[in-house]
């Protein structure tokens, strides 16, 4: 069966959700993954999005917050205060799913400058709500290609809190919640040590090497006792997830 490398990280973070989870979607992949998991194995799960939509299910991926698509398929939209105080901030998501220009050892995320912050080379989106996505969820999922590009040493700019400077640094940082869990990639799944909290490679995806995964980490990256495989995507998840792209592209040309 054949599928690409992006096809495999999205299928895999989509079937880490449950019917159970309230999850704060971020756009991208994890809008793509998000909404696969709906379409599939979990219809009942409810998504938010930060610019305040409740329970959406949109038929196309939106190209921002800001779609109209977002608002017209939803349950119903709130304020973006009320979003981020009432539901964020009150503890009532359950799942936060995040993207990242760069993530280190510690599942920190950077989404603010590439370079010097006064002069950088590439100035980027920002944080957004992703600051507070990241501390106030129940769990963070992130989701990104690899390469030493993006999985750096040192990050040039903090922008969303993971685990610190690792073991108990973001309790210290006053936040209760469990923080990133999982790290879903074109090569692999991770997730933080117990202890240390720095992130290890937990299953790699089909025909996936462990020197592809080194030689695509910034950092000496360490493996799991018993690392696992990540399953085939079925025909079922290629097919909804092609689809959807298919309906996006549809609906919004190159923009898409």
């Amino acid at each position: 069966m054949n599928y690409s490398p992006t096809e495999m990280m999205t299928i895999a973070a989509a079937r880490a959700l449950s019917d159970n989870d309230v999850c704060f979607v971020g756009i991208g992949t994890p809008s793509a993954a998000c909404n696969l998991a709906r379409l599939t194995h979990a219809p009942r799960i409810v998504l938010i999005y930060e610019s305040g939509t409740l329970e959406t299910k949109p038929n196309v991926l939106p190209l921002s917050i800001g779609d109209g698509e977002l608002s017209e398929t939803a349950l119903t939209t709130v304020s973006v205060p009320e979003m981020f105080r009432y539901w964020l901030q009150g503890g009532r998501i359950t799942t936060g799913f995040l993207g990242g220009a760069q993530i280190d050892r510690f599942a920190n995320l950077n989404t603010t400058v590439v370079g010097p912050y006064a002069k950088p080379n590439v100035r980027l989106p920002g944080g957004g709500g992703a600051p507070e996505i990241a501390t106030s969820c129940g769990r963070i999922f992130i989701v990104m290609a690899q390469s030493k590009r993006s999985f750096v040493d040192k990050l040039d700019f903090v922008t969303s809190l993971g685990f610190g400077k690792g073991g108990d640094d973001r309790a210290k940082h006053g936040v209760n919640t469990q923080g990133p869990t999982k790290v879903f990639t074109d090569l692999c799944v991770l997730e933080p040590d117990p202890k240390s909290k720095e992130l290890m490679v937990a299953s790699l995806h089909p025909g996936v090497a462990r020197e592809q995964v080194v030689d695509a980490t910034g950092w000496p990256i360490k493996f799991a006792a018993k690392v696992g495989e990540t399953p085939l995507p079925t025909a079922k998840e290629l097919q909804v997830l092609r689809e959807l792209y298919a309906r996006t592209e549809a609906a919004h040309g190159e923009a898409a």
